[in-house]
C-alpha cells in the first residue's frame, strides 16, 4: 500500500522521522526503526552515549485529550514493548547493556513530549 492510501501510517511516519531528529540531535545514535517481535514492536531502538540501548514509543495525537500519547502507553501496551525489547535484546547479543525504555509524544501542531525512562522492565 503505497503512503497516499495510507494517510494515517504516512502521518506516524512523519512523527517517527521528527522524533528520531530530536534524538540524534540530543546525541543518540539510531540502532534500527520498526523493529518486530512477535507479540510487539518498537518504533526507535537507539543508543546513549553512554551505550544504554533506549526503546522509544512514538505516540502522535492530533488533540491532547484524554492525557494525549503519554497516557495511550497503557499497561497492555508496555508489556509489549518490554516483550520486544527482550527479544531485541536477545537477537543482537545484548543482554548486559544496560536498556531504558522512553515514550515521546507528538501532538498535531509537531510539539514534542519525551519522557526519558517512562517505565522500567517490570511494567
Amino acid at each position: 500500500m503505497s503512503e497516499r492510501a495510507n494517510p494515517r501510517a504516512a502521518v506516524g511516519d512523519a512523527a517517527e522521522t521528527l522524533v528520531r531528529q530530536r534524538l540524534e540531535a540530543a546525541g543518540l545514535r539510531l540502532r534500527e526503526t520498526n523493529f518486530r517481535a512477535r507479540r510487539g514492536e518498537i518504533d526507535l531502538v537507539m543508543e546513549a552515549r553512554d551505550g544504554q540501548i533506549v526503546f522509544v514509543e512514538v505516540r502522535y495525537r492530533t488533540r491532547r485529550d484524554y492525557g494525549g500519547g503519554i497516557a495511550s502507553v497503557d499497561a497492555r501496551k508496555r508489556q509489549r514493548l518490554i516483550h520486544a525489547a527482550r527479544a531485541y535484546l536477545h537477537r543482537h547479543g545484548l543482554h548486559q547493556r544496560p536498556a531504558r525504555f522512553d515514550v515521546v509524544a507528538v501532538d498535531g501542531e509537531d510539539r514534542i513530549q519525551w519522557i526519558e525512562a517512562a517505565f522500567d522492565a517490570d511494567g
